[in-house]
C-alpha cells in the first residue's frame, strides 16, 4: 500500500491531512520514498533506514506503521475508569480437551457488549472542542455503531450512524437507545463509505471508521494489554478479524509484551479477505460475504491495518459457520456466556483444531456478545437449518 492508493475523501485520506499523527505518518512515508529512489532498488531502500521507534515499519513494504505500543499505553490511560477491565476466564473442560491452557478475554462483557467501545472512546476523546460541537459520524453493522453512540453520549456530542438495513435489530435498537441518529442503507447495493463521507461533509461531522483509524486501532489493543497484564506470557493469541482494527492493535501490544507469542487471526470461511491479502502480500477485495459472523462481513482489510497485520501477525486461518454455532453452544453450556458468532471466531479455531495448541498457553479474545435473543435461541436449538 502506498499513499497515492488512498482514495480522496476516504476516512484514511482525511485522517492523514487533518491530524498531527496522520501528517507525521505521511511525512515518514515520503522520506522512505525518497530513500528508495536514491538507493535505486527496493533492497537498497530497505537497508537505508532503521526502524522508527514511534511508528515502526513493515519490512516487506517500507510502509510506516501508524501506531506503536506507546499509543496503546496512552489509550489505556484514557480508558481507565471508563471502559470495563473485562475478566479473563478459564475452563478445565476445554483445557482437558485441547491439552492446553486457555485464557478467554471476555470482551462480550465490555460496555455495550463488545471490544469496540475501547477504540471508539479513545478516538472521540481526541476530538477538539469544535469537533465535539459538530459531532461524529460512523458506519457499522452494529458493534462499532453502538460503541460510537455510547462514547458520544458520554462525551456529550451528537452522533450519526450509517447502518445496513439487515443489521441485527438488537444492534440498531441499542444504537438509537444511546441517542444516535441512525441512517440505514443496503449493504449489497450501496457504498457505505461514500454515503458516510457525503453526510459527514454536509453536516461538518468527523468521520470515525470502524477499524482503519490509528486511535481506534490503539484503543482495541488495550484488550491484549490487559490480557498479558493479567496472565503473563502466552505462546499463541487468537483474535477475530474483520477489517483488522482489533488484531492490529493486539499485535502491537503483543510485540511489546510477549514478543515470542504468535498472533493468529481468524476469519469466517465465506469472508477470508484478510487471509487472501495476507497470503498475497497485498490488499484483496471480495464481495460482501454471506456469513452469520456479521461483524466480520468486511470486503477488504484497512490500508492502515494491513501493514501491521502483514508484519506482526503470524497467520490468518478460517472457520465455517457451523463451527461458530458449535462454539456458541459451548460457551452457553459450559461457560454460561452469551457470545455472538463473530465473537466465537478465535475460540472456534482452537476448539475445532484448526491450529495445534497442545502443550501451549493460549489467549483468546472473545470479541462480543451482541445477538438478537430469538436468533441466538434459533442457532443454539436448530443450528444453521
Amino acid at each position: 500500500m502506498v499513499l497515492r492508493d488512498i482514495k480522496k475523501d476516504s476516512p484514511t485520506w482525511a485522517w492523514e491531512r487533518s491530524t498531527e499523527h496522520g501528517k507525521a505518518w505521511a511525512q515518514q512515508w515520503r522520506i522512505l520514498q525518497t530513500r528508495r529512489k536514491c538507493a535505486g532498488t527496493r533492497g537498497g531502500a530497505q537497508q537505508g533506514h532503521k526502524r522508527n521507534v514511534d511508528f515502526g515499519f513493515s519490512p516487506e513494504s517500507d510502509v510506516p506503521l501508524v501506531i506503536s505500543y506507546a499509543d496503546v499505553e496512552a489509550a489505556a490511560q484514557r480508558l481507565r475508569g471508563v471502559a470495563h477491565r473485562t475478566p479473563v476466564l478459564t475452563s478445565r473442560t476445554v483445557n482437558s480437551a485441547t491439552r492446553a491452557e486457555l485464557f478467554f478475554k471476555c470482551e462480550n462483557l465490555q460496555r455495550m457488549g463488545a471490544f469496540k467501545f475501547r477504540g471508539a472512546y479513545n478516538a472521540l476523546a481526541h476530538f477538539t472542542p469544535e469537533q465535539r460541537t459538530r459531532g461524529v459520524l460512523a458506519f457499522s453493522s452494529g458493534n462499532h455503531a453502538q460503541a460510537i453512540a455510547l462514547s458520544a453520549r458520554l462525551l456529550e456530542m451528537p452522533a450519526v450512524i450509517v447502518m445496513p438495513k439487515d443489521a441485527p435489530a438488537l444492534k440498531i435498537t441499542a444504537t438509537r437507545g444511546y441517542g444516535a441518529e441512525v441512517v440505514l442503507y443496503d449493504r449489497y447495493t450501496e457504498d457505505r463509505e461514500a454515503l458516510s463521507a457525503r453526510i459527514a461533509a454536509e453536516r461538518g461531522m468527523t468521520l470515525i471508521p470502524p477499524y482503519d483509524h490509528p486511535h481506534v486501532m490503539a484503543g482495541q489493543g488495550t484488550a491484549a494489554k490487559e490480557l498479558f497484564d493479567d496472565v503473563g506470557t502466552l505462546d499463541l493469541l487468537f483474535v477475530c478479524v474483520g477489517g483488522g482494527g482489533l488484531i492490529s492493535g493486539c499485535a502491537v501490544a503483543t510485540r511489546a509484551l510477549a514478543p515470542q507469542c504468535e498472533v493468529i487471526g481468524v476469519e469466517p470461511e465465506a469472508g477470508n479477505d484478510v487471509q487472501q491479502s495476507f497470503r498475497r502480500g497485498e490488499i484483496v477485495h471480495i464481495d460482501v460475504p454471506r456469513t452469520i459472523a456479521d461483524g466480520a462481513q468486511t470486503q477488504h482489510p484497512g490500508k492502515l491495518t494491513f501493514p501491521v497485520i502483514r508484519e506482526l501477525v503470524h497467520d490468518v486461518v478460517t472457520v465455517g459457520d457451523a463451527a461458530l454455532v458449535r462454539t456458541m453452544r459451548f460457551f452457553a453450556e459450559r461457560m454460561k456466556l452469551v457470545v455472538e458468532p463473530t465473537g466465537c471466531l478465535g475460540a472456534a479455531a482452537v476448539l475445532e483444531g484448526t491450529v495445534p495448541v497442545q502443550g501451549k498457553r493460549v489467549g483468546v479474545i472473545v470479541s462480543g456478545g451482541n445477538i438478537d435473543l430469538a436468533r441466538y435461541a434459533q442457532l443454539l436449538t436448530h443450528g444453521l437449518s
